[in-house]
């Protein structure tokens, strides 16, 4: 595959990546994987939250995001409000510099368009913004690839995240309320598509793999302290989603289950922490998952999985166990919904043990149904990343061939 120069494509890929959440380090390896296996011979690097990490997993050259390296640690000193000052001014120029050096800009999955959890619009959307408006400007095609949405507050970051929307050449949604999302934010949606997140083109782990022991119960945490419109009352949500998280493993643990505590991401090691301590049982142990693929082959041992962050139920499902949502955000009804699963939802910002443990037993009384369920629901959602990925091919490729492109590809104006 050339440019139209007869140069090989050039393709980036961009998002907080590499950075410790294994959702997004998956969504990045979805993208990989399509693009070694339909354009060999596109010439691939990374903008990205750990360029270290991308290079050393994925084998290719990768930038860092920021210019200021301390852009997530809070600036309290003048010196270092200054510097970070600084770095968005350099940044617009870095920005630039590497979009320039691009044919297509992939944004792989994601929530990058949503607030459902606590964001600062200087940070990653304004990020995007610079992407989106690069690409526009140096005429670079930005795609942003199933990715997730949300009607956001806050209205710096609803107008960064409108505009980052409306610069892209391609769109497409994880979920419909995504896409009903931006379009209540003022884009127009009316080309756009939507296929499942791109989580689910990832391998699943071979049918026959090891089992756990019997009635392994896999439980995955989160560092969960609400949203961006719940900043004030943090802590009491934390509490009370660890709270009662904990009650529910020593009830289970209580019950002679074994218990495997599963993360997401590298800040919900203090969480895991937290529950070994407060529910002193040896059928209580934590695994330490490094990929998408590592909490799929753990799920796939399980009888029954409860998880809260999104890329955790994504994992379950896609291995056809049965699982239990704690649901912070509608992005995760929706997708237990899409699965068949829509009765197995708890609200994470208001765990009750008591209510959890039943809807729990009778999540596993239809267990051998939901599996089922599952294996149907997974065959169509492989179908429709199919469709997803010609429709890209279509719209960013322009030596590809063009007859299936359903009008995916369009430069919306502003």
């Amino acid at each position: 595959m050339t440019s139209a120069h007869g140069n090989p494509v050039r393709v980036g890929v961009f998002g907080l990546l590499g950075s410790g959440n294994l959702g997004n380090d998956g969504s990045l390896e979805a993208v990989l994987g399509y693009l070694r296996a339909e354009h060999p011979e596109a010439v691939v690097d990374a903008l990205c939250g750990g360029p270290e990490a991308v290079a050393a997993r994925y084998g290719i050259p990768a930038t860092r995001l920021h210019w200021y390296r301390g852009e997530y640690r809070t600036a309290s000193r003048a010196g270092a409000i200054a510097a970070k000052g600084l770095g968005k001014l350099v940044d617009v120029f870095r920005t630039a510099a590497w979009v320039r050096r691009h044919d297509v800009v992939i944004v792989p999955g994601m929530g990058v368009l949503e607030a459902t959890l606590p964001l600062r619009p200087w940070g990653f959307p304004y990020s995007l913004f610079l992407l989106c408006a690069s690409g526009r400007l140096l005429r670079t095609r930005v795609a942003l690839v199933s990715v997730g949405a949300a009607v956001i507050g806050n209205r710096p970051t609803r107008a960064l995240v409108r505009w980052s929307a409306r610069l892209a050449a391609y769109r497409s949604y994880r979920d419909a309320q995504s896409r009903d999302a931006m379009r209540a934010m003022g884009v127009d949606t009316a080309r756009d598509e939507v296929y499942p997140d791109l989580a689910f083109a990832l391998p699943t782990p071979p049918a026959g793999a090891p089992s756990g022991p019997p009635g392994l119960v896999c439980v995955g945490v989160m560092a969960f302290h609400g949203g961006d419109d719940d900043r004030a009352r943090a802590e009491e949500i934390h509490r009370r989603y660890l709270d009662g998280t904990i009650r529910f493993v020593r009830a289970l643990a209580e019950d002679g289950r074994p218990i495997r505590l599963l993360t997401g991401d590298g800040v919900d090691a203090p969480v895991v922490a937290a529950i070994l301590d407060a529910v002193d049982s040896p059928l209580v142990t934590a695994a330490e998952a490094a990929s998408l693929a590592d909490l799929m082959k753990e799920m796939a041992a399980a009888d029954t999985v409860v998880a809260i962050r999104y890329h955790n139920l994504i994992c379950a499902l896609k291995t056809g166990t049965p699982v239990l949502a704690l649901s912070y955000a509608a992005k995760s009804d929706a997708l237990m919904d899409r699965m068949g699963l829509a009765a197995y939802c708890h609200p994470a910002r208001e765990v009750d043990a008591d209510r959890l443990l039943e809807q729990f037993r009778a999540l596993e009384r239809r267990s051998a149904e939901l599996r089922q369920t599952l294996v149907e629901r997974n065959r169509d959602a492989a179908r429709q990343l199919d469709l997803q990925f010609a429709a890209l091919t279509a719209a960013l490729f322009p030596a590809a061939d063009h007859t299936h492109a359903h009008g995916h590809a369009r430069q919306e104006t502003p």
